[in-house]
């Protein structure tokens, strides 16, 4: 197998976990478990970033790295809209929240919106990956 076919076999993976991820956030809001459907729409995020990353021989393992390195190669860039970094901070922000702080609530509200964005910042980045190079 060579280093680019390698490369896309890693891209499609992590689309995969981001399609997995992106499901599971939608049942989990039907489930009314919102603190866990913000974990999973902000992972959707997460391994579509990773999906890019991969795409510019990018990567890390620390999710602050990963927001950096989008920020710095999509949109600043403007390959992307400056409205998917602050999805993808926000959702950050929230899974952080949700995960670690104690006595947090995570409303109803919250958790549509993290999940509707994470299906808008998850299209957008297939449209992306879809779509002919420059």
């Amino acid at each position: 197998m060579t280093e680019s076919e390698s490369r896309q076999r890693l891209v499609q993976y992590r689309l995969g976990e981001a399609a997995d991820a992106l499901a599971a956030a939608r049942t989990l809001l039907q489930a009314r478990l919102h603190r866990d459907s913000v974990n999973r729409a902000y992972y959707a995020m997460f391994y579509a970033v990773l999906a890019l990353l991969a795409t510019r021989k990018l990567g890390t393992s620390k999710h602050s790295a990963a927001i950096e390195l989008f920020d710095r190669e999509f949109v600043k860039s403007g390959l992307f809209p400056k409205a998917f970094s602050v999805w993808l901070h926000t959702a950050f922000d929230h899974r952080l929240h949700g995960d670690y702080r104690e006595l947090t609530v995570v409303t109803p509200e919250t958790a549509a919106d993290c999940v509707s964005r994470a299906e808008a910042f998850l299209a957008g980045v297939r449209r992306m990956l879809d779509s002919p190079p420059l």
